[in-house]
């Protein structure tokens, strides 16, 4: 929480929120509901700009893929990493979240130049 003072600096004009949490802490759990409030909701960015990443370390036991958060964390599109066995599924999703930011922003700029024109 010593870095909440640059948050505003962070947070000023961004389009998109990666939230990466370790699913086998239970404080991150809770961590990520507070994330999730001063990054997504209040800035406001709609919940389809963020995205969960659960990351699973090396190794790691657990039926964490079997994740159910609460609300309204459970809204947000989530995705598992475990770099050991399929890094080119994390990749497809991360291209699949960058696009889908893009065409946000895109229609966001269309939105202003009608408003401006008109």
């Amino acid at each position: 929480s010593r870095f909440e003072t640059c948050w505003p600096a962070l947070m000023k004009d961004s389009h998109g929120v990666i939230i990466i949490f370790n699913p086998e802490l239970p404080s991150h759990l809770k961590e990520i509901e507070m994330w999730y409030s001063c990054f997504v909701q209040q800035q406001p960015l709609l919940d389809s700009q963020c995205l969960l990443v659960a990351h699973h370390k090396p190794g790691s036991a657990g039926d964490t893929e079997n994740l159910s958060l609460a609300y309204p964390l459970n809204k947000l599109k989530l995705i598992h990493s475990n770099l050991e066995d399929d890094p080119e599924d994390v990749r497809m999703e991360f291209i699949k979240y960058f696009r889908s930011i893009i065409t946000i922003i895109n229609e966001s700029r269309e939105r202003e130049e009608m408003s401006i024109i008109s």
